[in-house]
């Protein structure tokens, strides 16, 4: 099937997507191979060619004022490459596993990643699609894409400088922690998801230490998702809920801990214009955080903090060729010197976790496969300030970037 199927554009899901996700990836017009097993032996029914596909990205980046000791105008070739196992594996169980080399680290990793296996039934006289996930990033099995591991920005660059502070459930955790959980979806209407993540360290030494490691999850750490949709004949809207609570030994197995709730609010609105379509995402995250462990080593001067994220985003598709979008992030919490300490570059001179941002991105599909876009990121507010905001000179606005992609998907 074509990309436009399932994506407004990748990986923006639209409401086939969706429930393609949803029943485990497995609707497949592959030819399968089968065999009737006997009364002891199991059936097999797996597909005659696994569904493996590729993505190249290459990218240049230009600061509006470089690093000190770098070059400005880094390209990027590539910037990443993927190869998927997306699609089904057996009747009910499927995947999106994702395989990257980056060239940042220079080197491979597994990436986002969500096993399923679904299920479909009757409860109360209404469809319930229900089933289980296997997934490394909290957020990841999610069908929507106003919460954070889907969210926009698609793509964008590793190399330009991004704000330090951000809630546990907005990516730190990701690719490091492995979750099992329970989903399901009643009448098409109202969706309930509860997973429970431990930490992992992929590349560390095993069996795992914990040390040097930023978040090492004390026990299990639940995450929850909640969320109401209704789709009209041309529009669309989700409301929803989900969060994260965490006990976390930071750089050890033992000792103090710290404490985090993550509790998030998001919304999703669609319509269509004829061929054309509008689509406005929306999330709130409020963590509040009791660093008993980092307070007792010193590296934050109160126990009981808290941090504030928001993130709206609007996206035209003119047809399934051209879109525009304007996406603008705020982060707020108290000043804290020791945890946001100063730095160059990274630090906050005054201790504040503030950063606000807008960023607006022009992409063209000449094919549904090949994505050619530019992308500009301006800050009003970088790590607490705007100017001189490390302690080292450097303002908010040098580190403004412009982003050209090549986004290659087949």
């Amino acid at each position: 099937m074509p990309c436009a199927s399932c994506h407004s554009v990748p990986p923006e899901l639209n409401a086939f997507g969706r429930t393609f996700k949803l029943n485990g990836y497995t609707l497949t017009a592959i030819r399968q191979i089968t065999a009737k097993g006997g009364p002891s032996t199991a059936r097999l029914e797996i597909n005659e060619t696994f569904p493996l596909s590729v993505m190249f990205l290459a990218s240049d980046t230009y600061l509006n004022n470089r690093e000190p000791g770098t070059q400005n105008n880094d390209v990027e070739f590539p910037q990443a490459l993927s190869l998927f196992l997306a699609g089904q594996w057996t009747p009910h169980v499927g995947s999106f596993l994702q395989v990257t080399y980056t060239q940042v680290d220079n080197h491979v990793s597994i990436d986002n990643t969500d096993i399923r296996w679904a299920n479909q039934s009757q409860l109360a006289g209404k469809d319930i699609s229900y089933g289980v996930t296997l997934n490394n990033n909290p957020t990841v099995e999610d069908l929507w894409n106003s919460t954070p591991a889907w969210g926009f920005p698609w793509i964008s660059s590793d190399i330009a400088p991004t704000p330090t502070a951000m809630p546990v459930v907005a990516g730190p955790l990701a690719q490091d922690v492995a979750g099992i959980g329970g989903y399901a979806m009643w009448n098409n209407h109202i969706y309930g998801d509860v997973t429970a993540y431990r930490s992992v360290h992929l590349g560390g030494p095993e069996p795992p230490t914990g040390a040097g490691a930023t978040f090492n999850i004390n026990g299990a750490a639940p995450y929850w998702r909640f969320a109401y949709q209704q789709e009209w004949k041309r529009t669309f809207l989700m409301v929803g809920t989900y969060g994260i609570y965490m006990q976390s030994f930071p750089g050890a197995i033992s000792g103090p801990k710290d404490h985090y709730v993550d509790a998030a609010v998001d919304a999703e609105f669609y319509r269509h214009f004829g061929p054309h379509l509008l689509t406005i995402y929306g999330t709130y995250i409020r963590e509040n955080s009791e660093l008993d462990a980092t307070f007792a080593a010193g590296a934050a001067s109160m126990a009981s903090n808290h941090l504030n994220t928001l993130r709206l985003t609007g996206v035209y598709h003119y047809g399934n060729r051209v879109r525009g979008v304007f996406s603008t992030f705020r982060t707020s919490g108290p000043a804290d010197p020791l945890l946001y300490a100063p730095a160059p570059i990274t630090g906050s001179a005054n201790g504040k976790p503030d950063s606000n941002a807008y960023i607006g991105e022009i992409g063209w599909w000449p094919w549904q496969n090949l994505n050619l876009a530019v992308q500009y990121t301006w800050y009003t507010k970088f790590n607490g300030g705007g100017r001189n905001y490390d302690g080292s000179g450097r303002n908010a606005r040098s580190n403004n970037a412009l982003y050209a992609a090549a986004w290659f998907l087949f």
